[in-house]
């Protein structure tokens, strides 16, 4: 986190509330449990004893200030808050540098992606693969790819997305065998519905899933997107089927999510290309967290494994999408 700490050890700065729920201890007593956040990450934060009354109330999305000590609790830091107030106009702070965001704007991903639709030579798979894009593209901007783990940052969906197209269009030099367009028809599309999972604030940080998020998640909202623009758009059922195989099927498991388990080869690649991205992220955010030569705590979305950082190069959660 970007605080300053200070000789006596009191750490302070500015953040944003990502996640807030007030709970009780052992003894009854009320305390919130929080999870902050700024550009650099984010930290796990307790304030103890909390009355309303004297300490406010907070939600998610909230910029605030706060002054404590930072401790470690099973091999993780923690963030024990002293003193805690919302952010007020004589601070003058840019409350969006607060906000972990992609290294690259939403508009140059989103154009990017753009020219991969202008390059699909199916007029059916360009039809409806630009019409969600067009009709979505305010939310695309600055929506994050998740709630917590991989690229949820502002703008990480599209960031997500355009890793997995960069990574399809290899593939597709590599194999021939491989349908070009549909293949990257699904990429752009595979979790477009995301936008409708989440409640986002405006500075791109999720606050909860949706009620539609929690019944149906983006897998089946996507396929119900693709359903819809298709008839829409006068698609054909064939084309709209391969599409929305692509969506239900993108989690490869249904331990995982999936609908079904992907059944030729577009959709295989399409599942494997996104567990690829998503491990890639991950691994490297948790052992840039940690000095070379040492491990990470253990990643119960990586196996609950330790990881290990060997320090032959920087390691950065970051794509090169140029």
């Amino acid at each position: 986190m970007n605080f300053t700490t200070y000789a006596n050890g009191t750490t302070e700065g500015f953040c944003v509330v990502k996640t807030v729920e007030e709970k009780v201890n052992v003894k009854g007593v009320p305390y919130l449990d929080l999870t902050l956040s700024d550009s650099s990450g984010e930290i796990n934060a307790k304030l103890w004893d909390y009355k309303a009354s004297v300490h406010g109330t907070y939600e998610a999305g909230e910029c605030i200030k706060v002054r404590g000590t930072v401790t470690h609790y099973n091999g993780t830091e923690q963030f024990r808050i002293e003193r805690i107030r919302p952010i007020n106009e004589s601070d003058n702070v840019d409350v969006a540098s607060f906000v972990p965001s992609a290294e690259y704007s939403g508009e140059a991903m989103f154009s990017s992606l753009m020219s991969y639709v202008d390059s699909l030579k199916d007029a059916e798979l360009q039809t409806i693969t630009r019409a969600i894009m067009e009709e979505n593209r305010e939310k695309l901007l600055f929506w994050p790819a998740a709630f917590r783990l991989h690229h949820a940052i502002r703008g990480g969906l599209l960031y997500h997305t355009l890793s997995i197209v960069k990574l399809a269009s290899a593939v597709c030099r590599l194999y021939p065998a491989v349908d070009r367009d549909l293949l990257l028809a699904g990429a752009i599309l595979h979790d477009v519905s995301k936008i409708d999972e989440f409640d986002v604030s405006n500075l791109g940080i999720v606050k909860s899933y949706s009620v539609k998020g929690e019944l149906l998640g983006h897998l089946v909202m996507g396929a119900v997107r693709i359903d819809q623009k298709a008839k829409e758009l006068g698609i054909s059922e064939k084309t709209a089927t391969l599409l929305e195989h692509m969506i239900i099927s993108h989690h490869g498991d249904p331990e995982f999510g999936a609908a079904v388990r992907p059944m030729f080869l577009e959709a295989e690649i399409l599942s494997q290309l996104d567990t690829l991205d998503a491990t890639v992220y991950e691994i490297t955010n948790a052992v840039s967290a940690v000095e070379p030569q040492a491990f990470s705590a253990r990643q119960w979305a990586l196996d609950n494994r330790k990881l290990f950082n060997h320090g032959r190069k920087p390691s950065v959660p970051k794509a090169n999408l140029e």
